[in-house]
């Protein structure tokens, strides 16, 4: 039995770019932190799959397009995409530095009680 590829990482700038680019399918960020660290600060446009229920729930996730995970900072996101990459998704990348290294680089953030729908999963 082969083992999967080590996890690709990047940057915050680098996964900001590519959630803003023009590529087709564009990537989904995926936060694994809990509900209470979402609620403090995320990042618009995040799905939250906190690490807490992540085997239970880690199918819902779409196959079909590339997934940027990402947490505090970078470590609970490396487990989640590992056991992705285990799991059979082919296209999972860390972000390295995690929420913490977005806000260091002045990467827009949103704050507060997350509004009815935010951070669910895409439908489909």
């Amino acid at each position: 039995m082969s083992q999967p590829a080590p996890i690709a990482s990047v940057d915050v700038s680098t996964a900001a770019a590519r959630l803003q680019g023009s590529d087709a399918p564009r990537p989904l960020l995926v936060d694994v932190r809990e509900r209470d660290e979402f609620a403090a600060v995320r990042v618009e446009g995040a799905v939250l799959v906190p690490l807490s229920s992540f085997a239970d729930t880690y199918e819902q996730l779409p196959r079909d397009r590339p997934l940027l995970m990402m947490c505090a900072a970078g470590r609970r996101s490396l487990a989640a995409a590992d056991h992705l990459s285990r799991h059979g998704f082919s296209d999972v990348t860390n972000v390295g530095g995690g929420i913490t290294a977005w806000r260091a680089a002045g990467l827009p953030v949103r704050s507060g009680l997350p509004e009815t729908g935010e951070g669910d999963l895409p439908a489909g």
